[in-house]
């Protein structure tokens, strides 16, 4: 599997931060909204039902995960 994460539309809740630490951070940006930075672009599948909360609890709804 693969994420991706819309950065034009994230607003960096944290949300996906709290669900699934091992795949996601957020940075603080000095202009706007913190961003989310993907740690894991393709996580194993150990992290799947971590990953599938943070893609659901998403305020903004940006986070995609791709099946390979």
């Amino acid at each position: 599997m693969k994420v991706m994460v819309d950065l034009a539309l994230c607003q960096g809740h944290s949300v996906c931060l709290g669900e699934a630490p091992e795949v996601f951070e957020v940075i603080e940006e000095d202009n706007g909204y913190p961003q989310v930075r993907v740690l894991l672009q393709n996580p194993p599948e150990a992290l799947r039902a971590k990953l599938m909360k943070a893609v659901k609890y998403c305020p903004n709804h940006v986070i995609t995960v791709l099946e390979d």
